[in-house]
């Protein structure tokens, strides 16, 4: 499935935690990434489909320094075949002793147009890259190579990543609180909803900054709040 252009503008209003709710209801418990934080803490939304690289545990005899200068090295490729406008999700088995990448690959798929890149491990250089024009997310820094504990195995596979699965195509979704992983084939409806949902919580912020009560507005068990909140819409224009 392809990630419609409305679907995508949609998903960048609205927020983790909508969508995390918006899955629950319908039995997903597992779709948000753990223990994975935004590089820059004012990051732009992202929303992208999943493009992934798979590592497992480095093998001495099988990650020399040398293995870069192969052209067809699975890191290198995958970072050269991740597509415009896909977000590029690793699993680096929770492990961030050593880089999932640097600013230099990071910096190479800003270049090429994806949306933004996701590790459950840790990214060297991240100073560098929390500077850059791309949402980037992981577990914390890491200087070390990536050659002295992962060895790139999988490009676009099936993955886990902070213990969510991830299919190729799945729909990310990141912003300052952390990654979502949104099913491909929900990714239209999902979008919907939390962009009614987003009118809803948005209505009652404003309503208990007000200092009215949580009770029968929160969920609306009272008809008076959904009256009042119709109101609200027709007025705000939401």
């Amino acid at each position: 499935m392809s990630l419609k252009p409305e679907t995508r503008e949609k998903l960048k209003t609205v927020s983790s935690a909508t969508i995390c709710t918006a899955l629950f209801k319908r039995g997903f418990r597992n779709q948000f990434i753990q223990d994975v934080r935004p590089l820059n803490p004012n990051v732009k939304p992202m929303v992208g489909e999943a493009f992934t690289l798979r590592y497992i545990p480095a093998r001495e005899d099988l990650n020399p320094i040398s293995v870069f200068q192969d052209r067809a090295h699975p890191q290198r490729k995958a970072v050269e075949e991740c597509p415009p406008g896909a977000v590029f999700v690793i699993d680096s088995r929770k492990d961030p002793r050593a880089a999932s990448a640097g600013s230099i690959l990071v910096t190479r798929l800003m270049k090429r147009g994806v949306a933004g890149v996701v590790t459950d491990g840790g990214f060297r250089d991240s100073p560098e890259i929390a500077d850059l024009d791309i949402p980037v997310y992981h577990n914390r820094p890491a200087a070390p190579t990536n050659l002295t504990v992962h060895q790139a195995l999988d490009i676009n596979v099936p993955i886990g990543c902070g213990d969510a699965p991830v299919w190729p195509g799945d729909v990310i979704v990141g912003d300052r609180e952390g990654v979502v992983v949104i099913p491909a084939h929900l990714a239209d409806e999902i979008a919907d909803e939390a962009v009614e949902m987003t009118a809803f919580e948005d209505f009652v912020t404003e309503k208990v900054n007000e200092g009215r009560s949580i009770l029968g507005l929160y969920p609306p068990t009272d008809e008076q709040s959904k009256v009042d909140f119709a109101a609200w819409r027709k007025e705000k224009g939401r």
